[in-house]
């Protein structure tokens, strides 16, 4: 795994707070200081103004919604500070390009949201920083994440490393049934790209978590509140709170030392094993001196004590020195 990716528990845990706050300052503090206790690796917020967002005459009533949830540039960074100082990462989608000069020394990665993933401008923008950038790609085809792939590459070749930048596989609804997760897709960038990967959930629970760290996700990000009862804003409802979280983590224990590691090899306590639940060659019934041997005089058994099952051909043809009992231990120098 890549050092810029590798979380505390593995994978990086990235807890989205996004815009549930809803614009309110004191409930951002609050989300954050329990996303601490959570121990995620990343906390993370979308920085933006309705006005710089949405255009006021195409779309006047989400322009309304996204102004209700901001947050001044003071408060970011105070949210920014109150990750620091418990040592957790500070992360933000920055919505608005003028909002990088002030926030830029706080975030050592970026993230691209899906409805960002073909803003070129904005794009170009953040990976002139050179610093490293997760991608999400709901919303998109195959070519259009190639393509944005490319934008960000043609800027600085350092995101041809996996080290620099990460593909999300995202599915932009709230929520989403499980068969709409398509987890697979994972594996595609993979192949496509030679990118990092990981996943953005809007599913509810936390199993398609799970399944993607399995599936070798290096990258997590959820949404994150403190409680789904009583809440109206979409987000709320596909959201994790600490004590999930929490037990997301000991799942991501569990999985990870079920996947042990690549290389196949006996485990110390099996090599006691190896004999007695292996194989030799036996003679199927009592042998005199003089024959030949053929299938029906051998019979392979356990534990493997004198010729190795393997070599079961090898005794075929061969001719008994002595006579030979039913079952015995057989050895080279017995045959010729």
């Amino acid at each position: 795994m890549n050092n810029t990716w590798r979380g505390k528990h593995g994978p990086l845990l990235i807890a989205e707070i996004g815009g549930n706050h809803e614009g309110d300052f004191a409930y951002a503090q609050k989300l954050t200081e329990l996303a601490i206790r959570a121990d995620v690796d990343f906390i993370k917020f979308q920085l933006y103004t309705g006005d710089t967002l949405v255009s006021r005459l195409e779309g006047p009533d989400r322009n309304k919604h996204f102004k209700k949830f901001e947050l001044s540039p003071e408060q970011y960074i105070s949210l920014a500070r109150q990750c620091e100082q418990h040592g957790v990462g500070f992360m933000a989608s920055v919505w608005d390009a003028a909002f990088i000069d002030w926030i830029d020394p706080f975030l050592p990665i970026y993230k691209i949201g899906s409805g960002d993933m073909t803003a070129y401008p904005l794009l170009r923008k953040i990976a002139s920083l050179g610093k490293p950038i997760i991608l999400s790609t709901g919303l998109a085809t195959l070519e259009e994440v190639l393509q944005s792939v490319a934008c960000i590459q043609s800027v600085n070749e350092q995101y041809t490393s996996p080290s620099f930048l990460a593909l999300l596989q995202c599915t932009s609804m709230y929520p989403i049934d499980f068969h709409d997760a398509h987890l697979k897709v994972m594996e595609l960038y993979r192949q496509a790209t030679g990118l990092t990967v990981g996943y953005s959930d809007h599913t509810r629970g936390a199993m398609a978590l799970e399944v993607a760290v399995a599936m070798g996700a290096q990258i997590l990000e959820f949404h994150f509140t403190d409680q789904r009862e009583g809440k109206t804003f979409r987000d709320h409802q596909v959201s994790l709170t600490k004590d999930e979280v929490l037990q997301l983590i000991e799942k991501i224990k569990d999985i990870r030392a079920l996947q042990g590691k690549v290389l196949k090899e006996p485990l110390t306590v099996e090599h006691e094993h190896r004999i007695s639940f292996r194989r030799a060659v036996y003679p199927a019934s009592n042998v005199p001196a003089g024959t030949q041997l053929t299938e029906q005089h051998l019979i392979c058994l356990r534990p493997n004590h004198g010729i190795d099952a393997r070599d079961f051909d090898k005794v075929l043809g061969k001719t008994t020195n002595i006579d030979l009992k039913a079952h015995q231990k057989l050895s080279w120098d017995y045959l010729s």
